[in-house]
């Protein structure tokens, strides 16, 4: 992918806009819901007000319950909401007016911004390290004691769970496994189509969900059409400290992501970039020590996918027939709730489902025959590592892609196969990949994860359906 260098540019709004301040925070909880505010400073040229609200549901515990401590947790949203501002000019100094911070909190979310800015770093051809992209001042004296801001401990459900809905199929996984159990609730961040028609059919009505709208300031959508920075930031990480904090409102004592162990690899070989960043196992670790560590709460954030491939949740996903109907995938086509059907992301979802799907229930999912489309070719190598690099989505790995097509193909036959697949058979990858045994990859679980064993049967007996037999494990970093 051809990249134009913005380094320059970078130093220029650096000398221009030389500090950022989190200058306050403010919420307040009423009949209506949970109601917060941020005011973020650009170099006193410009002021930026992202705002969230939470609708008060039944599933609230009462206001007394939930009302100490609970500036902490917005703060934390406030720490990671302020990164899409920073990166319209990437100040060199950045101030934090509205509570102090321990010398190891400040690493911590100095190591967030740096690795979940790492795509926006190389798509815009900007060359920083950790030391230098930022210093994190912070402007209350005192030192930071930890046991004096933790969450006060709740009285919370045992094992009920916040299953966040994205509206794709890998949250619908997790969702109809895990939904059913007593407590269960799902989580949507600015529902759409796609995530209320995913809890609907599993069942929820579309009031019984937590509903979280996010607002972002409409002058960073202005000063991104005058040029300043602009670029993918880790949204993830987002979810995951608003998912803390709702389950602070509902005492539920578990959330349950629905990220797999694909998610780990770098999008650009050979180096740490990855897309996915803030869905990787290591931002899992890392999140779940610092909830310990500065929020507390005892509360269990996990993956339940994370012991799975793209592949084994492409079979799971196969069998829930009734969520193919509503689930979506394109960013491309979020607005609209539809398939673009020319981007990466509807490729490789038709390319993972391939495998376990036939050629017309592929059809009537997404509209078209994408694995006969030869526009998307430029797509389907950078999938198949092909290409210098893999594309910016969330996706699987390159060995996840490959795999799938194998066994797309040796289900299909070699014969009156579609454009990509034809093309794919006379490549390297093919001659590769196509001598891996795809049942044992289908059969193996990862022991990278967090999931306790309560939860961690569901997902083995649901491989046993699958596979026919217990699943083997195997230690996948």
């Amino acid at each position: 992918m051809a990249r134009s260098s913005r380094q320059e540019h970078f130093f220029q709004l650096r000398e221009k806009f030389p500090f950022f301040i989190f200058e306050k925070q403010e919420y307040s909880l009423t009949d209506r819901g949970l109601h917060i505010s941020f005011t973020f400073n650009l170099a006193d040229q410009y002021k930026f007000h992202p705002a969230l609200f939470i609708p008060r549901k039944a599933c609230f515990l009462p206001d007394e319950e939930i009302a100490d401590n609970l500036g902490l947790y917005v703060f934390n949203i406030g720490m990671i909401e302020l990164i899409s501002y920073w990166k319209a000019a990437c100040p060199p100094r950045v101030i934090i007016m509205p509570t102090g911070m321990a010398p190891e909190q400040v690493a911590w979310w100095k190591k967030l911004y740096f690795h979940g800015l790492g795509e926006f770093f190389y798509l815009n051809s900007i060359d920083v390290n950790i030391d230098n992209f930022m210093s994190v001042e912070v402007a209350q004296a005192g030192s930071f004691v930890a046991e004096t801001h933790r969450g006060a401990p709740l009285q919370q459900m045992t094992n009920t769970i916040i299953i966040p809905i994205g509206g794709g199929k890998d949250s619908a996984v997790t969702l109809e496994l895990l939904g059913r159990l007593p407590g269960s609730i799902p989580l949507i961040m600015n529902p759409r189509g796609a995530s209320i028609g995913t809890i609907m059919t599993m069942g929820f009505s579309d009031d019984q969900f937590i509903e979280i709208q996010r607002s972002i300031d409409p002058q960073l959508l202005k000063l991104n059409d005058l040029g300043f920075l602009n670029g993918h930031t880790p949204f993830s990480a987002m979810l995951a400290f608003v998912t803390i904090l709702a389950a602070r409102l509902t005492g539920r004592n578990n959330i349950a992501l629905s990220n797999e162990s694909s998610a780990n690899e770098a999008t650009i070989e050979g180096t740490d970039i990855n897309h996915q960043y803030s869905k990787s196992f290591q931002f899992e670790s890392d999140f779940r020590s610092y909830v310990h560590t500065w929020i507390g709460g005892d509360i269990n954030y996990f993956s339940f996918l994370r012991p799975l491939n793209e592949l084994q949740i492409a079979a799971m996903f196969a069998r829930f027939t009734r969520y193919h109907r509503v689930f979506r995938s394109c960013n491309a086509g979020s607005k609209t709730n539809s398939w673009c059907g020319k981007c990466a992301k509807c490729l490789f979802t038709a390319i993972i489902l391939s495998p376990f799907l036939s050629d017309e229930r592929l059809f009537e999912i997404f509209g078209k025959d994408l694995l006969a489309d030869s526009a998307l070719l430029p797509f389907f190598d950078q999938l198949t590592g092909d290409a210098d690099e893999k594309p910016f989505e969330c996706i699987g790995t390159i060995a996840d892609v490959n795999l799938a097509l194998c066994e797309a193909i040796r289900r299909r036959g070699s014969t009156d196969l579609p454009y990509l697949l034809m093309h794919y058979i006379s490549s390297a990858s093919f001659s590769r990949y196509n001598r891996m045994d795809f049942n044992l990859e289908l059969s193996t679980l990862s022991d990278t994860h967090f999931v306790i064993p309560e939860f961690m049967h569901f997902l083995v007996e649901e491989m046993q359906k699958i596979t026919g037999k217990s699943p083997n494990t195997s230690l996948i970093s």
